[in-house]
């Protein structure tokens, strides 16, 4: 399984980013994607997960009301929107497959993406 994540940049407190993670090789028809990220001297976190049958979706507290996860079946292709974004959101995001289709623990995703880095000025 290979993900390219892309969509990070440069955004001022308040904007928006969408980010996207497409993914190919052999997924399957049900698995959970999840975007992580690390922040400088942070550890990771967890931060939306989505599961590709039947669309449940889990979110961080800190991004709950702001971040949208979403995905396109027939393209095989996870989004993350990402609303009223502050510096604190700054940090390197993932995107991450689980192949068991239900579980969200960080130690169950084991496709990973590149990242994609996204910062936000105040």
């Amino acid at each position: 399984v290979q993900l390219q994540a892309s969509g990070g940049g440069l955004v001022q407190a308040g904007g928006s980013l969408r980010l996207s993670c497409a993914a190919s090789g052999r997924t399957g028809t049900s698995y959970v994607m999840g975007w992580f990220r690390k922040a400088p001297g942070k550890e990771r976190e967890f931060v939306a997960g989505i599961r590709w049958r039947g669309g449940d979706t889990s979110y961080a507290d800190s991004v709950k009301g702001r971040f949208t996860i979403s995905r396109d079946n027939a393209k095989n292709t996870g989004f993350l929107q990402m609303n009223t974004l502050k510096p604190e959101d700054t940090a390197v995001y993932y995107c991450a497959v689980n192949p068991d289709g239900m579980s969200m623990m960080v130690s169950r995703f084991i496709y990973w993406g590149q990242g994609t880095l996204v910062t936000v000025s105040s």
